[in-house]
């Protein structure tokens, strides 16, 4: 292990709360409890401003990492990079160590904002894998940059036509439609109305935009309407 690495495990130890890792151990089941520090968030990300002005090439090239904060504080770090292509690099040499939801949806570099193109491009590189959090959170870019001004219709076509069992990836997808049904409602109708996602995905779809605040009382009439049985 080297020093950078070393000292910032110690770092998040130091933040350990042993009952919050007992809850982020429920919700992320994936990951054994004894790869678990128990850190939360707030605190990895004030520990994440603070060394983000530091060398820690060390720690992102020291992979895979053991506990489940080291892989969060390492997506901190990427979200922090300003060089697109620095930013890009990044995100190859991790995206395939990600092992749980959490860390993959703490992944949204403030950089993307300045590069739509290039962001765009990663998101159709990441939906090309067989990864599950990479497809995962090549749908997140898409949900994530791409449901306001830069909206485009083939961008929900292309979240449609992922193609997978993996329940992390539908629940990315079924999350994208109900996000783009709040916001791009008449656009996105026409893919529950014609059942373009797979059942499971269409129906969680549905579910999740019923429990938006942003769809309005009629909307959420008419997709309970739209459930396959």
């Amino acid at each position: 292990m080297n020093t950078i690495t070393k000292e910032l495990q110690g770092e998040l130890f130091k933040l350990q709360d042993k009952e919050y890792g007992d809850f982020h151990s429920r919700i992320v089941p994936d990951i054994p409890r004894e790869n678990i520090i128990g850190v939360r968030m707030p605190l990895l990300k004030k520990l994440a401003a603070k060394y983000s002005k530091t060398d820690v090439s060390g720690f992102l090239t020291s992979l895979p990492h053991r506990y489940i904060e080291e892989n969060n504080l390492h997506a901190e770090f990427i979200n922090r990079i300003k060089d697109i292509d620095e930013c890009l690099s990044a995100l190859r040499k991790f995206l395939p160590y990600v092992d749980n939801w959490a860390t993959c949806d703490m992944l949204a570099p403030k950089v993307f904002q300045k590069h739509k193109d290039a962001a765009l491009k990663f998101s159709e590189e990441c939906h090309s894998s067989s990864h599950t959090y990479t497809i995962r959170f090549g749908t997140a870019i898409l949900m994530k940059w791409f449901l306001d001004d830069d909206f485009d219709v083939k961008y929900a076509e292309r979240a449609a036509a992922v193609c997978s069992e993996e329940y992390y990836v539908n629940m990315m997808i079924a999350w994208y439609f109900a996000t783009a049904l709040a916001k791009q409602y008449d656009a996105i109708l026409p893919f529950i109305e014609q059942h373009k996602l797979d059942k499971w995905t269409h129906n969680k779809a549905i579910q999740k935009a019923i429990e938006s605040y942003r769809i309005t009382p009629e909307q959420k009439d008419f997709l309970r309407s739209l459930k396959i049985k």
